[in-house]
């Protein structure tokens, strides 16, 4: 449905102004640029990429919250912003530092910053370079952010395949955390990323002395090599497992959910160095790309997504159907090394979007509403979706935010990244349009509104009480 509030988009100066309204089409897909929602969630700021961000490929990515504020991934470095006042949210500074995916993660006064694009060097000034180069440059950049005005660079870490995501996984003596590194694709030509590859690396990072990093474990998950690929019966392709995209760390119960290609698996990390796979599962009729999980709180339940397409591809659309480029929804069964993934059932938005438009389940987290597990997700330019899986088989959208195509002609890459909930509202991502503050205001999820993180990571999830 079209706005009930109306539309509204750009904030300047901390007012939002109406974009100029485009009709609706006959099929009830937005027009470009224009908003849809549904009454119970709408915007309330919006702050433009800003340069030297403002550019097209300067794709905005991941978020991860520290006190108050706001860190944004983006392909050519990161932006950190003042949300505590969030109808009026604010640039803090802009990190130049090109890499992509620039993915990010915080704990205490520490960024972590993935680079996953072969580079000259290890420093925020290098060049791309071919991944044949065996001199070429993937992997952690580590930054010191006590002062958030002033980001300053303090360590790198090479890894094998660079860094597509990375996961903070807390060490147990609170002396030292954990990165948890995903990366993927080897290939014979690439020196510093060779097949197998059916594995994780892990960094160690001392917290007071952060530039003595090191990769001191890579873990093999996959001995037997994972899912093989092929084709899927509608005739789209999987994918091989030849590493993991993301890992999504529960450190309350030792555990890890693994997105890994074609395989999702189960982890147990009650060793921070010696990780092991307790179950393992495949779905090789609808799933053709093992993308990123996310439990509910009481860690009973995964939910795995679909990145059909690798984000590039209209896939909410007839033609996909409602199983493909979707959740899956697994809960978890049994007990200790017996646990057991069971699959429930899909969600997938509703609404059919332009064919203009990339559209597929991408990152998201819990809202953390007490007895029940209700989840906010990205899903590009099909935008943002909260849906309710309290009932694994039977999963429900409870609200939804959207912007039509950003053209009616042609397919331009864009949407919501990553939408996560914190301190009481939703932070979207959007890959062109900047970063979004949405309300949400629903009966079934005002409880949420007093749970308060001072850091959030969306992969390390922390528990909150839940009266269940």
């Amino acid at each position: 449905m079209l706005a009930a509030f109306g539309a509204a988009s750009l904030l300047t100066g901390g007012v939002l102004t109406a974009p100029a309204a485009t009709a609706q089409d006959t099929t009830g897909i937005p027009g470009v640029d224009q908003i849809a929602h549904s009454p119970n969630l709408r915007q309330i700021a919006n702050i433009p990429k800003q340069a030297p961000f403002n550019t097209t490929e300067a794709y905005g990515t991941d978020m991860a919250f520290t006190d108050g504020h706001a860190i944004v991934g983006n392909y050519d470095g990161f932006v950190i912003y003042d949300v505590r006042i969030p109808f009026r949210p604010r640039i803090v500074s802009q990190v130049l530092c090109p890499g992509g995916q620039n993915d990010v993660t915080v704990h205490g006064d520490l960024l972590f910053l993935s680079t996953d694009y072969p580079r000259s060097n290890d420093s925020c000034t290098s060049e791309p370079m071919p991944a044949s180069n065996p001199s070429a440059w993937e992997g952690i950049k580590i930054f010191d952010i006590s002062n958030l005005a002033r980001p300053r660079y303090v360590a790198s870490v090479r890894t094998d395949c660079g860094s597509h995501t990375n996961t903070l996984v807390p060490g147990t003596d609170r002396k030292d955390v954990f990165i948890y590194v995903s990366s993927y694709s080897p290939a014979p030509d690439l020196p510093n990323c060779q097949p197998p590859h059916d594995k994780i690396s892990i960094i160690k990072v001392p917290l007071r002395r952060p530039a003595q990093a090191e990769v001191v474990a890579t873990p093999v998950l996959f001995p037997d090599g994972g899912n093989l690929g092929g084709t899927n019966p509608d005739g789209t392709r999987r994918a091989a497992t030849t590493g993991c995209h993301d890992l999504t760390a529960f450190p309350s119960q030792d555990l890890v959910a693994g997105a890994c290609m074609g395989d999702g698996v189960l982890i147990d990390v009650s060793d921070r160095l010696a990780p092991r796979v307790i179950e393992r599962v495949q779905d090789n009729v609808n799933f053709a790309f093992w993308h990123s999980a996310t439990f509910n709180n009481t860690g009973t339940k995964v939910i795995f997504t679909d990145e059909l397409g690798g984000g590039g591809l209209p896939t909410c659309n007839a033609r996909f159907g409602p199983h493909r480029g979707a959740d899956g929804i697994y809960d978890i069964v049994g007990s200790g090394d017996d646990r057991k993934l069971v699959f429930r059932s899909y969600f997938k938005i509703p609404r059919h979007q332009a064919d203009t438009e990339n559209c597929v389940a991408h990152n998201g987290s819990l809202v953390p509403v007490r007895g029940h597990d209700i989840m906010v997700q990205a899903w590009y330019q099909g935008g943002v979706s909260v849906w309710d899986f309290t009932d694994s088989a039977n999963p429900k959208e409870i609200a939804y935010w959207e912007r039509g195509p950003l053209s009616a002609t042609e397919s331009l890459t864009g949407g919501s990244w990553s939408a996560y909930y914190y301190n009481g509202y939703i932070y979207s991502s959007d890959i062109q349009k900047g970063l979004d503050v949405l309300d949400l205001r629903d009966r079934r999820t005002m409880s949420a509104k007093a749970v308060r993180f001072d850091e959030f990571n969306a992969q390390t999830q922390p528990q909150y009480r839940d009266r269940r």
